[in-house]
């Protein structure tokens, strides 16, 4: 699949390495540092998450902050923990197979997984002995990101991005295996890999004609999910529907929640919907990647844009809510420990 993906990037910015979309936009971070007259002033925007989300903070304790009615049934296994008590725990919370399995500390669907049975978690337990949330399957049909800031001193925020995600797939056509369609599918070939490492799909049978074959399920781009800019369907209902979901997220001003629904009228209406992952300071606004419907320098510009969103409420959450600017040496101290604990999850995949 890397391989893949490398001769693509050639073609599609979609696919461009994380560097090419921050390193040109440095001098304005560089900016905003001297302007705020402190070089980590972004760790003041969200005080309920731990450095205000840059990574390290723990994604079952920020799912906490949500209320409970939106979030998934989660519970947290620390490691080497007796699959006898995993199980006790799992049954106790009420969750029920299939379960998404992923690292407590987490980035961009690394070793996130659906498993369909005990014994699948349990191998994949003893394959990654670091903390791992097991949650509960949500089985709505759709998915988006809705990226949302808001100043701690006004009422209301603003919806400043909606990232639908479609889920890869290919079509039948009553003849082809779903291994030849995916061949034959511009993206899905691209993910090749990962499609035969889905034990859910059997690559050898021959869906019906017209039949729609989900490939993946986790709605991550790494994963093969399409990114989808969605900003047109913003309204004054959702913004106001969002505007009341924050107010009850503690210590939330700024970032993105990744979303389980299953039509948009329910979602513009907070009803029927699951909120996956509350995102902190190192969200991005992911419609960007929409690289049929916008360009890579406008993908740039939106950067910008929220990075002066992220400057302004870290500023006033600083003034208001007399929020402090992290240490730089200890914020640098946490980004090496990440740095570490993100290339041990590699040699984990």
């Amino acid at each position: 699949m890397k391989q893949n993906i490398k001769i693509s990037n050639f073609f599609n910015w979609e696919y461009w390495p994380s560097s090419m979309f921050y390193i040109p936009n440095l001098p304005y971070a560089f900016y905003l540092a001297l302007k705020a007259k402190h070089v980590t002033f972004f760790t003041a925007a969200n005080p309920g998450i731990k450095s205000a989300g840059n990574g390290t903070e723990s994604k079952f304790e920020t799912l906490q902050l949500i209320p409970k009615k939106y979030r998934p049934k989660s519970v947290l296994i620390q490691p080497k923990t007796a699959f006898e008590i995993v199980a006790k725990t799992i049954e106790k919370a009420d969750i029920h197979y299939p379960i998404i399995a992923k690292p407590d500390i987490g980035f961009r669907g690394l070793l996130v997984q659906k498993l369909a049975t005990p014994n699948e978690l349990k191998a994949y337990l003893k394959k990654h002995p670091i903390a791992i949330i097991v949650q509960e399957f949500v089985s709505y049909e759709n998915e988006c990101g809705i990226f949302y800031t808001r100043q701690a001193n006004q009422e209301k925020g603003i919806i400043t991005s909606i990232t639908l995600k479609k889920f890869l797939t290919v079509q039948g056509d009553g003849v082809s295996s779903i291994k030849e369609l995916v061949q034959s599918d511009e993206r899905a070939r691209l993910y090749k890999d990962l499609i035969a490492e889905n034990k859910e799909i059997n690559l050898n049978s021959i869906p019906k004609k017209e039949a729609i074959i989900r490939l993946s399920v986790i709605g991550n781009h790494s994963k093969g999910t399409q990114f989808i800019n969605g900003n047109k369907l913003i309204s004054e209902k959702l913004q106001s529907t969002f505007d009341s979901i924050n107010n009850t997220i503690k210590g939330w001003y700024y970032g993105r929640l990744d979303i389980k629904y299953h039509t948009f009228q329910e979602l513009e209406a907070g009803e029927k919907i699951k909120i996956l992952e509350i995102n902190g300071i190192i969200a991005e606004p992911t419609h960007i990647y929409d690289s049929h419907n916008s360009s890579y320098f406008e993908a740039l510009k939106a950067i910008r844009s929220h990075w002066r969103s992220l400057y302004n409420v870290s500023i006033t959450n600083h003034k208001v809510l007399q929020t402090p600017y992290k240490n730089p040496l200890e914020f640098t101290k946490e980004l090496l420990e990440l740095k570490k604990y993100l290339s041990i999850l590699k040699k984990l995949i």
